[in-house]
């Protein structure tokens, strides 16, 4: 199976995963407290995520977790070329991007440097943490230079194996 072929097979099963509210919500709350509970995150001042869609992990949680921690959450910006910087969460300066997601207003970066971990979307991984994600390649630009934790929230079905490409980043944490 190409990676494209996966890709679409795993938003479909994430899809009819996150029918079930109940279910889907009760995986969240335990990634969450997984999440949380990392050494990465118990040690981090400024954690980076993602605003995520309805059939992935809820980051909102997150986000509120991390808030109420007092912890600084930063949040992607994308531009053309492939281009991604981390911009401070502010719920109140969120405008929809050509892709119909949610990105900070602000351009205001903050360095690569000063985050001390990154939670990482995407929609299938592999055991040893390499990571099919919606095709744009941001993610795996970013984290090839970045010398952080980075750590995924996935649900079981996302578990799978496939060929990665020499550009692959593999995040360092599955949690599950």
């Amino acid at each position: 199976m190409t990676k494209k072929e996966l890709r679409k097979e795993m938003i479909l099963k994430m899809k009819n995963f996150s029918k079930n509210i109940l279910q889907k919500d009760r995986a969240d709350a335990m990634l969450l407290e997984k999440l949380v509970s990392t050494t990465s995150y118990q040690n981090a001042k400024i954690v980076a995520t993602y605003l995520s869609m309805v059939n992935e992990f809820n980051t909102n949680l997150f986000i509120s977790q991390a808030i109420k921690d007092k912890k600084t959450v930063v949040i992607p910006k994308t531009y053309p070329n492939g281009k991604m910087i981390f911009v401070k969460y502010d719920k109140n300066q969120l405008q929809k991007t050509s892709f119909g997601l949610l990105e900070p207003i602000s351009d205001l970066e903050v360095k690569k440097s000063e985050i001390d971990f990154i939670h990482v979307p995407g929609v299938a991984f592999s055991p040893d943490g390499y990571r099919i994600g919606y095709g744009a390649g941001y993610f795996d630009r970013y984290l090839a230079d970045y010398t952080g934790d980075t750590i995924s929230t996935i649900y079981p079905f996302q578990l799978q194996d496939f060929k990665k490409e020499p550009f692959d980043i593999p995040v360092r944490k599955l949690l599950q």
